[in-house]
């Protein structure tokens, strides 16, 4: 399985599910890979915001290695699921999809629709957009596992 989580500068939330993502398979040795891109290409090689970085080290998450990539249409071919933080992005995401397989892997990172709100100009966002994201991707697992 390969997942790929994405948001507008991958900077904030999609390096947030990426590293709490990659850890919680690692932990139960599930092989999956795992990944993060933003749609848009102002932080490429950038780390992650500090607060995310931060805010991740404080539960248990090391994310400060992982670099911003820029989402692209070679991604529609590399990885299996590709969940989007919210409309705005799902919109750029699916405008770049080819056909109606790529479209397939596409869906929202929250289920019913939901957004992960941007915490990046509000500060007092960053732990609670932590938590969802962390309970998200432990669903997220145990889902996929169930309909493997």
């Amino acid at each position: 399985m390969k997942i790929l989580m994405v948001c507008l500068g991958n900077i904030c939330r999609s390096p947030l599910a990426e590293g709490i993502m990659r850890h919680l398979v690692d932990q139960q040795e599930l092989g999956w890979e795992i990944a993060s891109a933003g749609t848009g290409d102002w932080h490429v090689n950038e780390p992650a915001d500090k607060r995310s970085i931060s805010v991740a080290r404080q539960f248990g998450y090391d994310i400060s290695k992982q670099r911003a990539k820029h989402f692209n249409r070679d991604h529609f071919d590399e990885f299996d699921l590709i969940l989007v933080m919210d409309q705005n992005n799902l919109k750029d995401v699916l405008k770049l999809a080819s056909g109606q397989e790529q479209r397939n892997k596409v869906s929202m990172f929250l289920p019913d629709d939901l957004e992960v709100a941007d915490p990046y100009f509000d500060e007092r966002l960053f732990e609670p957009v932590f938590l969802q994201i962390e309970a998200r991707c432990k669903q997220l697992i145990d889902e996929i596992k169930a309909n493997k």
